[in-house]
């Protein structure tokens, strides 16, 4: 559980550059449908790429609607992010949309996830696989800071931070260093540990002196930059 993770954040929907990315050795990529203008279909073959390329496909959902969740999950998605959970109710909607009954509400159907009905690989999700989707909380605001430990309490593989909104969310937008959230780290970083849960954190800017910085603090799971900042900032022209 404490072992560092490494993931990214992809935001076009190039099915080369998953490719690339899971190339490059990341554990996990997280798909983004919250700020992006990924359809269902791109998502799809996104996830198809990324996970025969051997690295997991998560995807950062827009809200957290149960079609959304049960039609990425059926695609094949190791992984869901929820944006923005602020409350116990937000998270335990977000479990219940993933698991099946008796443990949760999610519509059945056959699609690449359940090997496209074939009997063995049907069966092997529905028993077993799907209780191995892996469920993040993003906290990214006041309200979700105060109930973060609630939230940690129910059966999630960890949280992570939305930096810049939680940062807007403290009054202080884009500012990382203040007494606000340094405070706010703590407060969710200890909540996260004593329910034993993955503490994760999106480095948007590609700066790898930072991950050790952000290992020193507790978090073990982080997304490394964004493939639009990747670009931006290794094209620019160095005057």
């Amino acid at each position: 559980m404490n072992k560092l993770s490494i993931g990214t954040w992809q935001s076009l929907p190039n099915e080369s550059i998953a490719e690339i990315f899971a190339n490059a050795g990341y554990d996990w990529i997280v798909i983004d449908l919250e700020h992006s203008c990924i359809n269902i279909n791109q998502a799809e073959q996104l996830i198809r790429v990324i996970d025969l390329a051997g690295s997991k496909p998560f995807v950062r959902l827009s809200g957290h609607d149960a079609t959304q969740i049960k039609r990425v999950l059926d695609a094949g998605a190791k992984g869901i992010l929820a944006p923005m959970v602020e409350t116990l109710h937000q998270i335990e909607g977000v479990i219940s949309a993933c698991r099946y009954p008796p443990n949760g509400k999610r519509g059945m159907g056959l699609a690449r996830a359940q090997g496209y009905g074939e009997s063995i690989a049907k069966k092997d999700y529905i028993t077993s696989k799907v209780n191995e989707v892996e469920i993040y909380a993003q906290i990214e605001s006041k309200k979700g800071l105060k109930n973060c430990k609630e939230i940690f309490s129910k059966d999630i593989n960890g949280f992570f931070i939305g930096p810049y909104d939680l940062s807007a969310s403290l009054n202080s937008p884009g500012k990382f260093d203040t007494d606000e959230f340094n405070n706010a780290e703590k407060i969710i970083l200890s909540a996260a540990k004593e329910e034993g849960i993955r503490c994760g954190y999106h480095l948007v800017e590609p700066k790898k002196e930072e991950i050790k910085v952000l290992e020193s603090k507790g978090y073990n799971m982080i997304a490394f930059s964004v493939d639009i900042r990747m670009l931006d900032v290794n094209a620019r022209l160095p005057f």
